[in-house]
């Protein structure tokens, strides 16, 4: 079965705890602190690999959870850091957040690799705490929270030459007839259901990939019969060869076809009809296909300055075969590789002049029973990261609270002396 697109949920490993502990030997009174530190949790990694050909295995494995980093220990030592988790996925698979619909990165080189969920940092031991002021603290960190994702994995099968056309132009037969490929072929519509891919060796020593794009009907780009799911695979091709049925068998009018097929590719990506593309004249061998042809030029001749290259060809007789394949190796050689339309949304991602950034680490709410509610992802993690065991620690975040200016904020909304404030799950009171 070919899957091509599948979310996934990745949890990346939290970082270990740090530890409070203090030197204790013979003769060696008042030793200091020697808590170590935790150590750093797994990174969820994904890397591109020829042995991956679809997305099949992940519709049965969804969630992946990276390891956790060792708690501190005594003497100083550190916990263990986790080892990565590398999930190997297709190449040509685009990564995206699945909520908010950023373009994470694009895996098309063997080897390469995309962290989607960077492990946390491990927690600091009582140990990086002392001070003159405070030789023998009772402070440590906890490791920094996991990051959980939802991702979005699509597949877009690599190839430098793509067969695009209406249902039962010849695609199949075409890929069947020059490459060792075995795609279905039958005589009804839809007869492939995913792109088929196949090797084209010529005789000169030059060779490259043919991808048979299941057919295309109008209102493709809308999402009309399988629509989007055929259009993406045609976003990585260098070449479009564009096969045209001359033999009107099926009571189908070649220009419309022709015209509607490109009309399809400019509305999912108007950059698709800037590629080179190859007018190819297919069932060339059936009768009534020569005096189609010359009346298809004719009326392309109409609403065109200049003539697009055509190819004749009968994929049965293989007439024109050798003509149509060294032509497309020929604009193979000096065909651009093309970005991708996700490939674009990210570097329009990154280069967004102006980015909202909150004024604030924080917002306060109240909810009905008069309790101030607190929230927002750097307090959240502060508070995450720190130790509730020890009032030293609870001092410290306390302290983080008022340098952050949650006191002022709280003060400025009203909040009284012993008024109730969460965090969380985590309720206190407020001093002022």
């Amino acid at each position: 079965m070919f899957v091509d697109q599948v979310r996934i949920n990745v949890k990346s490993g939290k970082g270990g705890d740090g530890m409070v502990a203090f030197r204790r030997e013979k003769y060696v009174p008042n030793g200091g602190p020697a808590g170590g530190d935790g150590g750093r949790g797994g990174n969820v990694v994904l890397e591109a690999a020829n042995d991956r050909r679809t997305l099949l295995d992940f519709r049965y494995h969804r969630h992946f959870k990276a390891p956790s980093g060792g708690k501190g220990m005594i003497k100083g030592m550190y916990g263990r850091g986790a080892n990565d988790l590398i999930i190997k996925v297709p190449r040509g698979t685009t990564v995206s957040d699945a909520e908010t619909q950023e373009i994470l990165g694009d895996l098309t080189e063997e080897g390469q690799q995309l962290i989607v969920a960077k492990g946390g940092r491990g927690g600091r031991g009582n140990i990086h705490f002392a001070s003159p002021r405070n030789p023998a603290p009772e402070i440590a960190e906890n490791g920094e929270p996991a990051i959980e994702r939802i991702l979005q994995l699509e597949l877009k099968v690599l190839a430098d030459v793509g067969l695009v056309g209406f249902p039962s132009v010849g695609k199949s037969t075409l890929l069947a007839a020059v490459t060792s490929a075995r795609p279905k072929i039958a005589a009804y519509h839809f007869t492939t259901l995913a792109p088929n891919l196949g090797m084209v060796r010529l005789g000169d020593g030059r060779d490259f990939v043919m991808a048979d794009m299941p057919g295309l009907i109008e209102g493709a780009a809308q999402g009309v019969g399988l629509g989007i799911k055929f259009l993406r695979h045609i976003e990585r091709t260098r070449v479009l060869l564009h096969l045209v049925d001359m033999s009107g068998t099926d009571g189908r009018h070649p220009l419309t076809d022709y015209q509607k097929i490109n009309h399809e590719l400019a509305v999912y990506d108007e950059l698709l009809l800037k590629r080179p593309q190859i007018i190819v004249a297919t069932k060339m061998d059936l009768p009534s296909s020569k005096e189609n042809l010359k009346e298809f030029k004719q009326e392309l001749k109409k609403d065109m300055d200049q003539l697009p290259q055509i190819i004749e060809i009968s994929a049965v007789t293989h007439q024109g075969l050798d003509t149509l394949l060294n032509r497309a190796a020929d604009l193979l050689a000096t065909a651009p590789v093309y970005p991708t339309l996700a490939e674009r949304q990210q570097q329009q991602q990154y280069s967004a002049e102006t980015m909202e950034v909150s004024e604030t680490p924080f917002t306060i709410t109240r909810d009905a029973d008069a309790v101030w509610i607190l929230s927002g992802e750097k307090i959240e993690k502060l508070f995450e990261m720190t130790n509730l065991e020890h009032d030293e620690s609870l001092a410290r975040f306390a302290r983080q609270l008022r340098h952050l200016g949650v006191d002022d904020a709280l003060r400025e909304r009203g909040a009284k002396d012993g008024d109730l404030v969460r965090l969380k799950d985590f309720t206190f009171e407020f001093v002022d």
